[in-house]
């Protein structure tokens, strides 16, 4: 849970009275005192580490009274001027310098250095802004009021009064999970004001005066910093973590530090069990053969396990940047084996791990060695002269180049085509702009010129950013103050077992997406000789979007509705990115669906309006799509041919690749 959406307005009821003028507010506070506060605030802190020893934990001090820091100059040019030795990123400087949880987690202090001075200027001089801070200050005394009044009535209900009831957002925030955090008056006044500078410190994010895309990297790194901030990551301020070193005679302390220790000879923040999977071991189960191997892919042919399967065979592209196993992770959850047991004949790319051998392989040798080569191979294997393909992420990216390509000469081999979460309008792509600005596309280009590919690494950092809490703080907390091993989870360990990316064709897909966007310009791509326009796209087409998708928003897979030439089923699924998509029968979760007889929706917001809700999962609603596509039913085809004999037995060996 996002804590822009918890902070500030707790109390009895989950909102803060801000009518109520506590009796130490003083309306002629500045505006800049707010952020002077959390400058003081990290002055403090730098001190703890710097102090400790090789490996500490940073105790939380006593917070500067709110009415009484340093004023800064009014003056914006004062202002400017008093900055100019830049306290705040000094002090950020030696608290991160000093903590050796630079070495794992990829925060850029920097860019929240950057952001914490934009909004301080901003807000200098500015009525609305000293307003803002006024409230602030009336709910942060109402806060510590409310908080010692919640515990007294808490300890009166042992004499039949009723507890009060926590907001529902603030119980289901899991860093303030544990009972200390409601029931203790010290623990739950902490909580309180940081929940309420958390969020007094995004609003002002909110409501500065910027473009659009400079106001969404403001917002992105102010949220980097309060949840890097929060009380729970600190020994002395977490409950959990102090009363499992008591228990354990401070056991946990130590196995916390080697853990780090670990964590710091390996580069990286621990996020799974690394030891307790292992694909072909107990992940990607399904049985099958490798019938094609060449540099970039090896080709997998499932076994059927029914009688009779649909002519057409169905090819799958996942996307280059991951393993192909999410799709097949555990026999319950398996995306193949679920088509195979619908009577498929099922096809799975496999991608190459690249190295700096493979530094100039490019967007069109993904083309021709990826789907275009695997289609030849399944349609020699089972006869048929087309075969449907389903792309997912980015992997549906390549198949949307291949199919307008393959538009442009008349090329038909595609029957359909079903897109999982993929984009090919790149205007809407949710917080991963903030990592596509000028500067960081420097900084990639030159590490790939650098390696020859980008290391799998720096995707996994991007997409644990755009979720922080949950996967990396929630890791520093388990790993280092609580002493824990690494969870034993299956996505987890799917999530860091990524792959690397060549420099041509990573350099020309970032260009022509996320920079210029020029998948949806007609002729502005030319590809294998010829300018692809989508448009010309005609193939009968399911796609699928995902309604809480940081990555890629639904919205913009919806745009393909409008994009594509032919017939387009859009479906939205609940959860996220992967939990949306792997999402087997019998499980949680909804999907939403639209019918043809409601006309052509403008606009995401027009189709979701007069949308129709089912519960369960979208697998059988696409396995009936699909069905009707594939042709009739026959004898299942042979594992492979006398020109692509199986190589090796399902996973095969790309995949084993670190």
């Amino acid at each position: 849970m996002s804590v822009q959406n918890t902070g500030g307005r707790l109390g009895q009821s989950g909102q803060t009275e801000r009518g109520r003028v506590a009796p130490n507010s003083i309306s002629s506070q500045s505006p800049d005192q707010m952020l002077g506060m959390w400058t003081t605030w990290l002055d403090h802190l730098s001190a703890a580490p710097q102090a400790a020893q090789k490996i500490a934990w940073a105790q939380w001090p006593s917070l500067p009274d709110p009415v009484g820091p340093s004023v800064l100059p009014g003056n914006t040019d004062q202002l400017g001027k008093s900055l100019a030795s830049d306290p705040l990123l000094r002090s950020l400087d030696q608290i991160w310098n000093a903590n050796p949880l630079r070495e794992v987690v990829p925060i850029d202090w920097a860019e929240i250095a950057w952001a914490l001075r934009t909004v301080w200027l901003r807000s200098a001089g500015k009525p609305k802004a000293a307003m803002s801070l006024v409230e602030f200050h009336q709910g942060l005394w109402q806060a510590f009021f409310e908080a010692w009044h919640e515990a007294g009535q808490r300890w009166l209900s042992v004499f039949g009064f009723s507890p009060v009831e926590e907001s529902l957002a603030a119980s289901r925030d899991k860093r303030f999970a544990a009972p200390e955090w409601r029931s203790n008056p010290a623990y739950l006044a902490l909580k309180q004001l940081y929940l309420l500078a958390s969020d007094w410190l995004l609003e002002q994010g909110d409501a500065a005066d910027m473009d659009e895309a400079e106001r969404q990297r403001l917002n992105f790194h102010l949220r980097q910093f309060v949840d890097a901030m929060s009380p729970s990551l600190m020994l002395m301020s977490n409950p959990v973590a102090l009363r499992k070193a008591i228990e354990t005679g401070g056991a946990s302390l130590a196995d916390g530090a080697r853990n780090l220790l670990a964590d710091l000879s390996a580069g990286r923040l621990s996020m799974v069990d690394a030891e307790a999977f292992a694909p072909g071991r107990n992940l990607a189960l399904t049985p099958g053969k490798v019938v094609h191997r060449n540099k970039l892919m090896e080709l997998i042919q499932y076994t059927p396990t029914t009688e009779q399967v649909h002519q057409i065979p169905l090819l799958i592209l996942p996307p280059w940047i991951n393993k192909y196993y999410i799709l097949d992770m555990q026999p319950k959850n398996s995306m193949i084996r679920y088509l195979v047991d619908q009577g498929f004949t099922v096809f799975v790319i496999s991608w190459k791990n690249p190295d700096a051998t493979m530094d100039s392989t490019g967007i069109e040798d993904y083309m021709d060695l990826g789907p275009l080569e695997a289609s030849d191979v399944a349609r020699d294997i089972t006869g048929s002269p087309s075969v449907n393909a389903m792309g997912y992420c980015i992997g549906g990216v390549l198949l949307t180049l291949t199919l307008a390509t393959l538009a442009a000469k008349g090329d038909s081999r595609f029957n359909s085509a079903s897109f999982n979460v993929s984009p090919q309008d790149f205007s809407r792509v949710g917080d991963t702009a903030v990592f596509m600005n000028e500067p960081t596309l420097d900084l990639i280009e030159q590490q790939m010129m650098e390696r020859g590919y980008l290391d799998s690494r720096e995707m996994s950092n991007m997409f644990s950013l755009l979720r922080s809490n949950d996967l990396i703080w929630a890791n520093v907390v388990n790993n280092y103050l609580l002493g824990n091993k690494a969870p034993a989870f299956d996505l987890l360990y799917w999530n860091s077992d990524g792959t690397r990316m060549t420099r041509a064709a990573h350099s020309w897909y970032l260009h022509n997406t996320y920079v210029e966007n020029n998948l949806i310009k007609p002729g502005e791509i030319t590809l294998k000789g010829e300018a692809i326009d989508l448009g010309r796209i005609c193939q009968d087409t399911y796609a699928v979007g995902c309604e809480k998708d940081h990555i890629v928003p639904w919205e913009s897979a919806w745009r393909v509705t409008q994009l594509f030439g032919g017939d387009v089923r859009y479906v939205l699924a609940s959860s996220g990115h992967v939990a949306g998509i792997i999402n087997p029968p019998g499980g949680k979760g909804a999907y939403w669906t639209r019918e043809e007889s409601a006309g052509a929706a403008s606009s995401p917001e027009e189709w979701m309006k007069t949308a129709t809700k089912h519960q369960g999962s979208w697998w059988p609603d696409w396995s009936a799509w699909l069905s009707d596509r594939a042709g009739p039913k026959g004898a299942p085809p042979p594992m492979g041919s006398a020109q692509h004999p199986p190589l090796a037995n399902a996973p095969g060996t790309y995949v084993l690749e670190r």
